[in-house]
Protein backbone atom coordinates (compact mmCIF):
# COMPACT_ATOMS: atom_id res chain seq x y z
CA UNK A 1 0.00 0.00 0.00
CA UNK A 2 2.84 2.33 0.85
CA UNK A 3 4.50 1.63 -2.49
CA UNK A 4 1.29 2.25 -4.42
CA UNK A 5 0.70 5.49 -2.54
CA UNK A 6 4.26 6.61 -3.22
CA UNK A 7 3.94 5.75 -6.92
CA UNK A 8 0.64 7.61 -7.09
CA UNK A 9 2.13 10.74 -5.54
CA UNK A 10 5.13 10.55 -7.84
CA UNK A 11 2.83 10.08 -10.83
CA UNK A 12 0.87 13.20 -9.89
CA UNK A 13 4.12 15.12 -9.48
CA UNK A 14 5.28 14.06 -12.95
CA UNK A 15 1.91 15.03 -14.39
CA UNK A 16 2.20 18.47 -12.74
CA UNK A 17 5.59 18.92 -14.41
CA UNK A 18 4.05 18.00 -17.75
CA UNK A 19 1.42 20.70 -17.25
CA UNK A 20 4.14 23.26 -16.42
CA UNK A 21 6.02 22.25 -19.58
CA UNK A 22 2.90 22.95 -21.62
CA UNK A 23 2.51 26.35 -19.94
CA UNK A 24 6.05 27.07 -21.13
CA UNK A 25 5.14 25.82 -24.62
CA UNK A 26 2.24 28.28 -24.85
CA UNK A 27 4.00 31.42 -23.67
CA UNK A 28 6.00 32.17 -26.85
CA UNK A 29 2.90 31.64 -29.01
CA UNK A 30 1.11 34.36 -27.05
CA UNK A 31 3.93 36.89 -27.39
CA UNK A 32 4.36 37.40 -31.10
CA UNK A 33 0.85 38.48 -32.09
CA UNK A 34 0.91 41.46 -29.71
CA UNK A 35 4.58 42.18 -30.44
CA UNK A 36 4.20 42.07 -34.24
CA UNK A 37 3.39 45.75 -34.97
CA UNK A 38 6.39 46.81 -32.85
CA UNK A 39 8.65 44.15 -34.40
CA UNK A 40 7.73 45.32 -37.91
CA UNK A 41 8.97 48.80 -37.02
CA UNK A 42 12.17 47.43 -35.47
CA UNK A 43 13.12 45.39 -38.54
CA UNK A 44 11.39 47.64 -41.12
CA UNK A 45 9.48 44.77 -42.73
CA UNK A 46 6.01 44.39 -44.34
CA UNK A 47 2.98 42.91 -42.59
CA UNK A 48 3.31 39.50 -44.27
CA UNK A 49 7.00 39.01 -43.40
CA UNK A 50 5.98 36.85 -40.45
CA UNK A 51 5.60 34.01 -42.95
CA UNK A 52 9.39 33.73 -43.30
CA UNK A 53 9.84 33.24 -39.56
CA UNK A 54 6.95 30.78 -39.35
CA UNK A 55 8.33 28.64 -42.17
CA UNK A 56 11.76 28.53 -40.50
CA UNK A 57 10.20 27.69 -37.15
CA UNK A 58 8.17 24.95 -38.79
CA UNK A 59 11.31 23.36 -40.25
CA UNK A 60 12.74 22.92 -36.77
CA UNK A 61 9.39 21.78 -35.40
CA UNK A 62 8.92 19.18 -38.13
CA UNK A 63 12.28 17.54 -37.44
CA UNK A 64 11.81 17.23 -33.67
CA UNK A 65 8.12 16.24 -33.80
CA UNK A 66 8.61 13.68 -36.56
CA UNK A 67 11.36 11.97 -34.58
CA UNK A 68 9.82 12.58 -31.14
CA UNK A 69 9.27 8.87 -30.53
CA UNK A 70 12.92 8.07 -31.22
CA UNK A 71 14.09 11.06 -29.18
CA UNK A 72 12.07 9.88 -26.17
CA UNK A 73 13.53 6.38 -26.45
CA UNK A 74 17.08 7.77 -26.64
CA UNK A 75 16.89 10.69 -24.19
CA UNK A 76 13.87 9.74 -22.04
CA UNK A 77 10.94 12.14 -21.71
CA UNK A 78 12.76 14.17 -19.03
CA UNK A 79 15.88 14.41 -21.18
CA UNK A 80 13.85 15.57 -24.16
CA UNK A 81 12.11 18.22 -22.04
CA UNK A 82 15.46 19.43 -20.71
CA UNK A 83 16.92 19.82 -24.20
CA UNK A 84 13.76 21.36 -25.65
CA UNK A 85 13.20 23.95 -22.90
CA UNK A 86 16.87 24.99 -22.89
CA UNK A 87 16.92 25.36 -26.67
CA UNK A 88 13.66 27.32 -26.83
CA UNK A 89 14.71 29.65 -24.02
CA UNK A 90 18.13 30.36 -25.53
CA UNK A 91 16.58 30.97 -28.97
CA UNK A 92 13.98 33.43 -27.61
CA UNK A 93 16.70 35.47 -25.94
CA UNK A 94 18.94 35.30 -29.02
CA UNK A 95 16.10 36.65 -31.19
CA UNK A 96 16.25 39.89 -29.18
CA UNK A 97 19.83 40.60 -30.23
CA UNK A 98 19.93 39.63 -33.91
CA UNK A 99 20.99 42.36 -36.38
CA UNK A 100 18.32 41.71 -39.03
CA UNK A 101 15.05 39.96 -39.80
CA UNK A 102 16.90 37.27 -41.74
CA UNK A 103 18.87 36.33 -38.64
CA UNK A 104 15.68 36.36 -36.56
CA UNK A 105 14.10 33.88 -38.97
CA UNK A 106 17.19 31.66 -38.86
CA UNK A 107 17.13 31.51 -35.04
CA UNK A 108 13.43 30.61 -35.27
CA UNK A 109 14.51 27.16 -36.48
CA UNK A 110 15.83 26.46 -32.97
CA UNK A 111 12.66 27.84 -31.39
CA UNK A 112 10.63 25.45 -33.52
CA UNK A 113 12.89 22.49 -32.75
CA UNK A 114 12.44 23.00 -29.03
CA UNK A 115 8.69 23.52 -29.28
CA UNK A 116 8.24 20.43 -31.45
CA UNK A 117 10.07 18.26 -28.94
CA UNK A 118 7.85 19.43 -26.09
CA UNK A 119 4.61 19.25 -28.07
CA UNK A 120 4.85 15.93 -29.89
CA UNK A 121 6.78 14.22 -27.09
CA UNK A 122 4.29 15.08 -24.37
CA UNK A 123 1.21 14.41 -26.51
CA UNK A 124 2.54 10.92 -27.18
CA UNK A 125 3.54 10.38 -23.54
CA UNK A 126 0.19 11.50 -22.09
CA UNK A 127 -1.83 9.56 -24.68
CA UNK A 128 0.14 6.45 -23.70
CA UNK A 129 0.11 6.88 -19.92
CA UNK A 130 -2.95 8.95 -19.02
CA UNK A 131 -6.61 9.43 -19.95
CA UNK A 132 -8.58 11.93 -22.01
CA UNK A 133 -9.22 14.17 -18.99
CA UNK A 134 -5.49 14.60 -18.39
CA UNK A 135 -5.00 15.28 -22.10
CA UNK A 136 -7.54 18.14 -21.97
CA UNK A 137 -5.95 19.60 -18.84
CA UNK A 138 -2.48 19.38 -20.36
CA UNK A 139 -3.71 21.42 -23.31
CA UNK A 140 -5.45 23.77 -20.86
CA UNK A 141 -1.98 24.37 -19.45
CA UNK A 142 -0.89 25.46 -22.92
CA UNK A 143 -3.81 27.87 -22.78
CA UNK A 144 -2.53 29.32 -19.50
CA UNK A 145 0.84 29.96 -21.13
CA UNK A 146 -0.58 31.44 -24.32
CA UNK A 147 -2.97 33.61 -22.25
CA UNK A 148 -0.08 34.94 -20.19
CA UNK A 149 1.95 35.77 -23.31
CA UNK A 150 -0.02 38.86 -24.45
CA UNK A 151 -0.08 40.31 -20.94
CA UNK A 152 3.67 39.80 -20.52
CA UNK A 153 4.23 41.51 -23.86
CA UNK A 154 1.85 44.41 -23.08
CA UNK A 155 3.68 44.97 -19.76
CA UNK A 156 7.02 45.07 -21.60
CA UNK A 157 5.74 47.40 -24.30
CA UNK A 158 4.24 49.83 -21.79
CA UNK A 159 7.24 49.81 -19.43
CA UNK A 160 10.11 49.71 -21.94
CA UNK A 161 8.47 50.63 -25.28
CA UNK A 162 10.06 47.49 -26.72
CA UNK A 163 9.04 43.93 -27.53
CA UNK A 164 12.38 42.51 -26.36
CA UNK A 165 11.75 42.40 -22.56
CA UNK A 166 8.77 40.09 -23.12
CA UNK A 167 10.89 37.65 -25.13
CA UNK A 168 13.71 37.73 -22.58
CA UNK A 169 11.30 37.11 -19.67
CA UNK A 170 9.79 34.04 -21.29
CA UNK A 171 13.22 32.83 -22.47
CA UNK A 172 14.56 32.92 -18.90
CA UNK A 173 11.50 31.03 -17.67
CA UNK A 174 12.13 28.33 -20.27
CA UNK A 175 15.78 27.98 -19.27
CA UNK A 176 14.88 27.78 -15.57
CA UNK A 177 12.37 25.05 -16.37
CA UNK A 178 14.98 23.18 -18.39
CA UNK A 179 17.31 23.21 -15.38
CA UNK A 180 14.55 21.75 -13.19
CA UNK A 181 13.94 18.94 -15.69
CA UNK A 182 17.68 18.24 -15.85
CA UNK A 183 17.78 17.77 -12.08
CA UNK A 184 14.87 15.32 -12.25
CA UNK A 185 16.03 13.10 -15.13
CA UNK A 186 17.11 10.18 -12.92
CA UNK A 187 13.98 10.32 -10.78
CA UNK A 188 11.68 10.45 -13.83
CA UNK A 189 13.51 7.57 -15.50
CA UNK A 190 13.15 5.41 -12.35
CA UNK A 191 9.41 6.12 -12.32
CA UNK A 192 9.01 5.16 -15.99
CA UNK A 193 11.05 1.99 -15.48
CA UNK A 194 8.84 0.95 -12.57
CA UNK A 195 5.76 1.51 -14.74
CA UNK A 196 7.19 -0.69 -17.50
CA UNK A 197 7.57 -3.62 -15.10
CA UNK A 198 3.77 -3.83 -14.88
CA UNK A 199 3.92 -5.29 -18.44
CA UNK A 200 0.98 -3.26 -19.71
CA UNK A 201 1.17 -2.76 -23.47
CA UNK A 202 1.06 0.95 -24.32
CA UNK A 203 0.95 2.68 -27.67
CA UNK A 204 4.53 3.86 -27.17
CA UNK A 205 5.60 0.21 -26.97
CA UNK A 206 4.68 -0.56 -30.60
CA UNK A 207 7.41 -0.45 -33.23
CA UNK A 208 5.30 -0.03 -36.36
CA UNK A 209 7.38 1.13 -39.37
CA UNK A 210 6.66 4.76 -40.21
CA UNK A 211 6.14 3.88 -43.91
CA UNK A 212 3.38 1.45 -42.96
CA UNK A 213 1.59 4.17 -41.02
CA UNK A 214 2.04 6.61 -43.91
CA UNK A 215 0.15 4.14 -46.12
CA UNK A 216 -2.75 4.13 -43.64
CA UNK A 217 -5.51 6.45 -44.99
CA UNK A 218 -7.02 7.37 -41.58
CA UNK A 219 -3.65 8.80 -40.58
CA UNK A 220 -3.80 11.23 -43.54
CA UNK A 221 -7.35 12.30 -42.69
CA UNK A 222 -6.16 13.06 -39.18
CA UNK A 223 -3.24 15.06 -40.55
CA UNK A 224 -5.58 17.13 -42.75
CA UNK A 225 -7.81 17.98 -39.79
CA UNK A 226 -4.84 18.99 -37.65
CA UNK A 227 -3.40 21.08 -40.50
CA UNK A 228 -6.60 23.07 -40.96
CA UNK A 229 -7.54 23.36 -37.30
CA UNK A 230 -4.12 24.48 -36.10
CA UNK A 231 -3.87 27.02 -38.89
CA UNK A 232 -7.22 28.51 -37.89
CA UNK A 233 -6.40 28.58 -34.17
CA UNK A 234 -2.98 30.19 -34.57
CA UNK A 235 -4.26 32.65 -37.17
CA UNK A 236 -6.92 33.99 -34.85
CA UNK A 237 -4.53 34.20 -31.93
CA UNK A 238 -1.86 35.92 -34.01
CA UNK A 239 -3.85 38.34 -36.16
CA UNK A 240 -6.70 39.42 -33.85
CA UNK A 241 -4.52 42.08 -32.18
CA UNK A 242 -3.49 43.64 -35.50
CA UNK A 243 -7.07 43.50 -36.81
CA UNK A 244 -8.41 45.29 -33.75
CA UNK A 245 -5.63 47.85 -33.31
CA UNK A 246 -4.81 48.65 -36.95
CA UNK A 247 -8.00 47.93 -38.92
CA UNK A 248 -10.67 48.81 -36.35
CA UNK A 249 -8.95 51.58 -34.41
CA UNK A 250 -9.02 49.92 -31.00
CA UNK A 251 -6.47 51.32 -28.52
CA UNK A 252 -3.38 49.06 -28.32
CA UNK A 253 -3.79 48.31 -24.59
CA UNK A 254 -7.45 47.34 -25.05
CA UNK A 255 -6.66 45.32 -28.17
CA UNK A 256 -4.00 43.47 -26.17
CA UNK A 257 -6.51 42.71 -23.43
CA UNK A 258 -9.01 41.42 -25.99
CA UNK A 259 -6.33 39.22 -27.55
CA UNK A 260 -5.59 37.96 -24.06
CA UNK A 261 -9.31 37.31 -23.48
CA UNK A 262 -9.35 35.08 -26.56
CA UNK A 263 -6.71 32.85 -24.97
CA UNK A 264 -8.31 33.17 -21.53
CA UNK A 265 -11.56 31.73 -22.86
CA UNK A 266 -9.49 29.17 -24.75
CA UNK A 267 -7.93 28.07 -21.44
CA UNK A 268 -11.24 28.00 -19.58
CA UNK A 269 -12.71 25.93 -22.41
CA UNK A 270 -10.00 23.30 -22.05
CA UNK A 271 -10.38 23.17 -18.28
CA UNK A 272 -14.12 22.70 -18.72
CA UNK A 273 -13.54 20.02 -21.37
CA UNK A 274 -11.42 18.08 -18.88
CA UNK A 275 -14.41 18.02 -16.54
CA UNK A 276 -17.17 17.05 -18.99
CA UNK A 277 -15.12 15.01 -21.51
CA UNK A 278 -16.38 11.69 -20.12
CA UNK A 279 -20.00 12.82 -20.37
CA UNK A 280 -20.07 13.59 -24.07
CA UNK A 281 -18.79 11.59 -27.04
CA UNK A 282 -15.79 13.01 -28.84
CA UNK A 283 -17.61 13.21 -32.19
CA UNK A 284 -20.44 15.26 -30.71
CA UNK A 285 -18.01 17.45 -28.76
CA UNK A 286 -15.98 18.31 -31.87
CA UNK A 287 -19.06 19.00 -34.00
CA UNK A 288 -20.53 21.34 -31.38
CA UNK A 289 -17.17 23.07 -30.97
CA UNK A 290 -16.63 23.67 -34.69
CA UNK A 291 -20.22 24.83 -35.22
CA UNK A 292 -19.92 27.32 -32.34
CA UNK A 293 -16.56 28.55 -33.64
CA UNK A 294 -18.12 29.14 -37.05
CA UNK A 295 -20.91 31.19 -35.46
CA UNK A 296 -18.40 33.25 -33.47
CA UNK A 297 -16.25 33.81 -36.54
CA UNK A 298 -19.27 35.15 -38.42
CA UNK A 299 -19.83 37.70 -35.66
CA UNK A 300 -16.23 38.89 -35.87
CA UNK A 301 -16.29 39.03 -39.67
CA UNK A 302 -19.61 40.89 -40.01
CA UNK A 303 -18.61 43.35 -37.24
CA UNK A 304 -22.20 44.51 -36.74
CA UNK A 305 -21.26 46.13 -33.43
CA UNK A 306 -18.34 46.22 -31.00
CA UNK A 307 -20.26 44.12 -28.48
CA UNK A 308 -21.04 41.40 -31.03
CA UNK A 309 -17.46 41.35 -32.30
CA UNK A 310 -16.11 40.93 -28.77
CA UNK A 311 -18.71 38.23 -28.15
CA UNK A 312 -17.48 36.47 -31.29
CA UNK A 313 -13.88 36.52 -30.07
CA UNK A 314 -14.96 35.06 -26.72
CA UNK A 315 -17.11 32.38 -28.37
CA UNK A 316 -14.31 31.28 -30.72
CA UNK A 317 -11.78 31.04 -27.90
CA UNK A 318 -14.06 28.87 -25.75
CA UNK A 319 -15.47 26.80 -28.62
CA UNK A 320 -12.25 25.65 -30.27
CA UNK A 321 -10.59 24.72 -26.97
CA UNK A 322 -11.51 20.99 -26.85
CA UNK A 323 -10.85 20.18 -30.52
CA UNK A 324 -7.09 19.60 -30.55
CA UNK A 325 -6.80 17.49 -27.34
CA UNK A 326 -9.96 15.54 -28.20
CA UNK A 327 -8.52 14.47 -31.55
CA UNK A 328 -5.11 13.66 -30.04
CA UNK A 329 -6.49 11.45 -27.27
CA UNK A 330 -8.82 9.74 -29.75
CA UNK A 331 -6.05 8.93 -32.24
CA UNK A 332 -5.67 5.31 -31.14
CA UNK A 333 -9.40 4.72 -31.76
CA UNK A 334 -9.28 6.28 -35.23
CA UNK A 335 -6.11 4.63 -36.55
CA UNK A 336 -5.51 1.66 -34.23
CA UNK A 337 -3.05 1.38 -31.33
CA UNK A 338 -0.28 -0.02 -33.54
CA UNK A 339 -0.32 3.16 -35.67
CA UNK A 340 -1.14 5.66 -32.91
CA UNK A 341 2.39 6.46 -31.77
CA UNK A 342 3.53 7.29 -35.31
CA UNK A 343 0.29 9.05 -36.22
CA UNK A 344 0.42 11.43 -33.25
CA UNK A 345 3.85 12.60 -34.36
CA UNK A 346 2.61 12.94 -37.95
CA UNK A 347 -0.43 14.90 -36.78
CA UNK A 348 1.81 17.22 -34.78
CA UNK A 349 3.90 17.78 -37.91
CA UNK A 350 0.75 18.55 -39.92
CA UNK A 351 -0.40 20.91 -37.17
CA UNK A 352 2.93 22.67 -37.33
CA UNK A 353 2.67 23.10 -41.10
CA UNK A 354 -0.83 24.50 -40.73
CA UNK A 355 0.33 26.82 -37.94
CA UNK A 356 2.99 28.26 -40.26
CA UNK A 357 1.43 28.25 -43.71
CA UNK A 358 -2.12 29.37 -42.95
CA UNK A 359 -1.19 32.42 -40.79
CA UNK A 360 1.42 33.32 -43.41
CA UNK A 361 -1.28 33.11 -46.11
CA UNK A 362 -3.44 35.40 -43.95
CA UNK A 363 -0.56 37.87 -43.95
CA UNK A 364 -0.54 37.82 -47.75
CA UNK A 365 -4.29 38.50 -47.73
CA UNK A 366 -3.74 41.41 -45.35
CA UNK A 367 -1.07 42.92 -47.58
CA UNK A 368 -2.87 42.38 -50.90
CA UNK A 369 -6.42 43.15 -49.73
CA UNK A 370 -6.80 44.24 -46.09
CA UNK A 371 -6.58 42.98 -42.53
CA UNK A 372 -10.36 42.57 -42.57
CA UNK A 373 -10.00 39.93 -45.30
CA UNK A 374 -8.49 37.64 -42.66
CA UNK A 375 -11.78 37.46 -40.73
CA UNK A 376 -13.63 36.38 -43.90
CA UNK A 377 -10.98 33.77 -44.76
CA UNK A 378 -11.05 32.28 -41.26
CA UNK A 379 -14.83 32.02 -41.34
CA UNK A 380 -14.55 30.04 -44.58
CA UNK A 381 -11.84 27.88 -42.99
CA UNK A 382 -14.04 26.98 -40.00
CA UNK A 383 -16.87 26.09 -42.38
CA UNK A 384 -14.49 23.86 -44.37
CA UNK A 385 -13.29 22.14 -41.20
CA UNK A 386 -16.84 21.43 -40.12
CA UNK A 387 -17.78 20.00 -43.53
CA UNK A 388 -14.72 17.72 -43.74
CA UNK A 389 -15.11 16.46 -40.20
CA UNK A 390 -18.86 15.84 -40.52
CA UNK A 391 -18.42 14.08 -43.87
CA UNK A 392 -15.64 11.83 -42.58
CA UNK A 393 -17.60 10.75 -39.52
CA UNK A 394 -20.79 10.19 -41.55
CA UNK A 395 -18.96 7.89 -43.98
CA UNK A 396 -17.40 6.03 -41.09
CA UNK A 397 -20.76 5.51 -39.42
CA UNK A 398 -22.32 3.93 -42.52
CA UNK A 399 -19.96 0.96 -42.53
CA UNK A 400 -19.89 -1.63 -39.74
CA UNK A 401 -21.27 0.88 -37.29
CA UNK A 402 -17.84 1.94 -36.08
CA UNK A 403 -15.25 1.42 -38.82
CA UNK A 404 -14.75 2.12 -42.52
CA UNK A 405 -11.57 0.71 -43.98
CA UNK A 406 -9.84 1.02 -40.61
CA UNK A 407 -11.16 4.56 -39.91
CA UNK A 408 -12.78 4.77 -36.48
CA UNK A 409 -15.72 7.08 -35.87
CA UNK A 410 -14.61 10.19 -33.99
Amino acid sequence: MKTKTSDSVQGLFMLALIYIAFIALGMPDGLTGVAWPSMRKTFNIPVDAIGISMVCMTCGYLVSSFFSGRLISKLSIAGLLTLSCMMTGAALIAECFVPSWGWYAAVSVLTGFGAGGIDAGLNTYVAANHGERQMHWMHASYGIGVTAGPFIMIAGLQSFQSWRPGFITVGLFQIALGIIFALLIKSWNRYDEAARKENIKKLTDYDTPILKTMAHIPAWIGMLLFFLYSGAEISYGFWIYSILSEARGVAPAIAGMLAGSFYLMFTLGRIAAGIYSKRIKTKKLVLISLSSALAGSLLVWLNLSSVLSIAGIVIIGFAIAPVFPALVSDTKDRVGENHAGNTIGMQMSAASLGSALIPAFMGILARQISLEAITAALTILFALLLIIYASATRRAGRSKGQMVGGLMVW
